[in-house]
């Protein structure tokens, strides 16, 4: 082309170059602009491509979210614990009950024997009782038992005292030694008498009366000689032996008085009288078996038998139901669970209870997790603190517990986070290009759909590409999908 303009010109056809050069400039520049219009078309489709949200300020409520079911407080199914026939149904379904209340008896004639033999005990504990307190029997024997033992612990101590000296006084050996010389003396004397018919025959009846005499008084002469050398000897070693057994005996029975004395002198033993009182207790629970009585506060919700109904040991009749505190237990899975603490409150709602949101607060949460198919969860207890006549036990609710409230931060949709490199990022489109740049965030409280941003080159008014291509998000997916 450049050749033949440069021929053109030799030959002098200047005004032809110059239309040709005219031309070309004209083609060029319509390729220039072509260009850049079809670029600039190209670009306006890519942003217009681009699904965008403008970073502002706002409040955000953080919530955990679970189903559970409504339990009464405090549930008892009350039940027989002897056989009978209901005599008569106190209550009705839905009434309230105070704790022992009566809710059902039987008839006297259908009762156990064991039952009709308590009434018989009963009185007989109640009289043993009134006996305990108000007689002074017992404690006038405890008195006299201690005089008694106490007489015989002195003689006791005496007698073994004296083991330690010779027999007997110096008086009695004195007085022993005497009747033994009277005795002699007197032998001596009838010794006398029969020698003097001792020539006599042996048939003859003063000569036997005369032997006989002279043999007693011997009799007597060495007994009371036997007696007089005992008395100035010691006791024997069995004597000692008898005397310390007697006074132990005695010791013994002596404490033991005291000890009595000690337990009545100031009026009846207060173990005595606790004893006799849990008898009667005892006997008074045995018959007042005959009466199913209401555990705790709260209402009947079922009522299992009716009148003339013939129950045996364990038979249930009713069920109780503590209405004055609901709650509702929940399963939170464990990426949740250290979030949750007691007191935080929650928004509970009913399929049930349409239109109608109630109040709850976090009373409990477990500390060991209920594992299921693999599945890790913990059970967390609210309790309703508005509930009303509506919310019954066994109704399935929707439970959202607030995790945290914030106010005036700002808020991005949690599907513009992305992961990118481990960190997570937004895209940020600034004016007048067609590229959103990534930028790294700190993430704080979240909900379901928002999350705070808590450090970031990220400001109030900043457009953020919810949907950047490939080639800027290699990650892909809300929050890289780890979030």
């Amino acid at each position: 082309m450049i050749v033949r303009i440069f021929y053109l010109f030799r030959k002098g056809s200047m005004k032809k170059t110059i239309i040709i050069i005219l031309i070309l400039a004209i083609i060029g520049t319509g390729i220039y602009f072509g260009v850049r219009f079809a670029q600039d078309n190209a670009a306006k489709n890519v942003v217009s491509n681009y699904q965008t949200i403008t970073v502002s300020r706002g409040n955000l409520t953080a919530i955990v979210g679970a189903t559970g079911t409504v339990r009464a407080n405090q549930t008892a199914l009350v039940s027989w614990q002897t056989s009978g026939q209901i005599d008569t149904i106190h209550y009705e379904l839905g009434e309230k009950v105070s704790t022992d209340s009566i809710l059902a008896s039987l008839k006297k004639s259908s009762l156990s024997q064991n039952i009709i033999l308590a009434e018989a005990d009963l009185v007989t504990a109640k009289r043993n009782l009134d006996t305990l307190l108000n007689s002074t029997l017992a404690q006038a024997q405890a008195q006299a038992n201690l005089a008694n033992t106490t007489d015989a612990l002195d003689k006791a101590e005496t007698r073994r005292e004296s083991k330690k000296y010779q027999r007997a006084s110096q008086n009695t050996i004195d007085e022993a030694y005497a009747n033994y010389i009277v005795a002699e003396n007197n032998a001596k004397e009838w010794e006398k008498r029969y020698d003097n018919v001792d020539h006599l025959p042996e048939d003859d009846p003063m000569r036997a009366a005369a032997f006989a005499e002279w043999a007693a008084a011997k009799t007597l002469a060495d007994r009371a000689k036997a007696n007089w050398r005992y008395a100035q000897g010691l006791p024997d070693e069995s004597e000692i032996e008898i005397a310390d057994g007697n006074l132990a005996l005695a010791q013994a029975q002596y404490n033991e008085a005291l000890r009595e004395w000690e337990r009545l002198k100031d009026g009846p033993d207060p173990d005595d009288i606790a004893a006799a009182e849990a008898r009667i207790a005892a006997i008074e629970a045995t018959i007042d078996l005959i009466n199913l009585r209401a555990p705790f506060d709260g209402t009947v919700t079922e009522i299992r038998s009716k009148t003339g109904d013939q129950i045996a040991p364990g038979t249930v009749s009713f069920r109780i139901d503590d209405l004055s505190g609901l709650l509702v237990d929940v399963e939170i899975p464990e990426i949740d669970i250290n979030r949750l603490k007691t007191g935080m409150t929650a928004r509970i709602s009913f399929d049930a209870i349409n239109g109608k949101e109630y109040e709850g607060i976090i009373t409990q949460v477990a500390q060991v997790a209920n594992i299921t198919a693999g599945i890790v969860n913990f059970t967390v207890t609210l309790e309703l603190t508005n509930a009303d006549e509506f919310v019954l036990p066994g109704m399935t609710a929707a439970v959202n517990i607030v995790v945290s409230e914030i106010e005036d931060v700002l808020i991005i949709p949690n599907r513009a986070v992305r992961l990118r490199e481990g960190q997570r990022v937004v895209y940020v489109l600034k004016p007048g290009e067609i590229n959103p740049n990534p930028v790294n965030i700190t993430i704080g409280s979240t909900s379901d759909l928002q999350s705070e941003i808590l450090e970031g080159d990220v400001k109030e008014g900043d457009v953020i590409v919810l949907n950047p291509s490939i080639e800027f998000s290699p990650q892909g997916g809300p929050f890289g999908g780890g979030f």
